[in-house]
C-alpha cells in the first residue's frame, strides 16, 4: 500500500495546487494541519456546553488548535447529508425523514441541524484542524452504505475540500468504498477486528479503534507503525489513559477532553 498522506501529526505539512471556491475560504497551498495528536470527538463541545457535532463545536476546535475535529454523518430519505452522530435526531430516523422535517427541531444553541456542505464551508474558512469525516452505516438499508460515502465523496470533491478531509466508518465496506474513489484520502478504520497487516494489504491508510482494542492487542501499535498505518484511537477521556497513548506514540488521540489532552502534552 503507498501511503499519500502518512506523517507524524507533529510534521504533518500537505500542499496542494488548487484552491477552494469561495472569496471566504482559505487556499489549500496554504494548509498546515496543527502539530498536535489532538482530535476533539463530535467537536469541542463538553466544557462550554455546546451541542455535539454542531458547527459551533466545530468552531470551538478550531479555535484550541486541534489537529482534528471529528463529525458523524447521516443520509436523510431525501438524499441530504446532515451532521448528526445517533441515526435519530428530535425522535425522528433520520434516514426515514426528510432534511425539511429535521430542520424544524433546532440545536440547543438554536443551531439547524448542519447538512455536511454547510459543515465542511465551515471547516473550509481555516487551514490548521482537519475534518474527520464518520460515514454512518444506513441501519435501516446496509446496501445503501456506499451510496452514502459515494455522496460525500462528490460533495467533498465538488466543494473541493479534500486537503481537509480524513474519512472513518465502521462500516468495512464503506471504508474500501472511499478508499476505491479517493485512493489518495486518510481513511481509517473503526470497528477493531483487523489488525495492521490486513488493513495494509487492502490498501486503507489507517486504524482508528476503540482503546480496549490496543490496550487488548498492543502488538498491533508496532506492527502498525512497522506498517506504516496510521494509528488513532478513540475515544480517551481519563487522563491515565491518555498519558499511556501519548507514551505509545500515537499519531492521533480522540478524545471529549481536549482542553486536558493539551495540557498533558504539554
Amino acid at each position: 500500500m503507498k501511503i499519500y498522506f502518512w506523517l507524524p501529526a507533529a510534521a504533518l505539512l500537505i500542499t496542494f495546487a488548487d484552491g477552494c471556491s469561495g472569496s471566504k475560504h482559505v487556499k489549500p497551498s496554504a494548509m498546515s494541519f496543527a502539530p498536535n495528536v489532538v482530535v476533539a470527538h463530535r467537536g469541542a463541545w463538553k466544557k462550554n456546553n455546546l451541542p455535539e457535532n454542531s458547527i459551533a463545536s466545530l468552531q470551538e476546535a478550531i479555535r484550541l488548535g486541534c489537529t482534528g475535529s471529528e463529525f458523524d454523518v447521516h443520509m436523510t430519505i431525501d438524499d441530504s447529508l446532515v451532521v448528526n452522530h445517533d441515526a435519530h435526531y428530535a425522535g425522528k430516523v433520520i434516514d426515514q425523514s426528510t432534511y425539511a422535517e429535521l430542520a424544524k427541531h433546532k440545536l440547543s444553541n438554536g443551531e439547524t441541524i448542519p447538512t455536511l456542505r454547510a459543515y465542511l464551508l465551515a471547516g473550509m474558512k481555516q487551514t490548521k484542524t482537519a475534518l474527520v469525516l464518520e460515514i454512518k452505516p444506513a441501519f435501516s438499508n446496509k446496501e445503501r452504505g456506499a451510496y452514502i460515502a459515494e455522496k460525500a465523496v462528490q460533495l467533498v470533491r465538488a466543494l473541493k475540500a479534500e486537503p481537509w478531509m480524513m474519512y472513518i466508518s465502521f462500516d468495512y465496506n464503506i471504508v474500501k468504498k472511499v478508499s476505491d474513489l479517493e485512493p489518495k484520502a486518510r481513511v481509517a478504520y473503526l470497528n477493531g477486528e483487523k489488525s495492521p497487516v490486513d488493513i495494509k494489504n487492502d490498501g486503507v491508510w489507517g486504524i482508528d479503534y476503540h482503546m480496549d482494542v490496543f490496550k487488548k492487542n498492543e502488538s498491533w501499535i508496532a506492527d502498525a507503525k512497522k506498517e506504516k498505518v496510521n494509528l488513532n484511537v478513540w475515544t480517551v477521556n481519563k487522563e491515565e489513559d491518555l498519558k499511556w497513548f501519548i507514551e505509545k506514540k500515537f499519531d492521533y488521540i480522540t478524545t471529549n477532553e481536549p482542553e486536558l489532552l493539551f495540557e498533558l502534552i504539554k
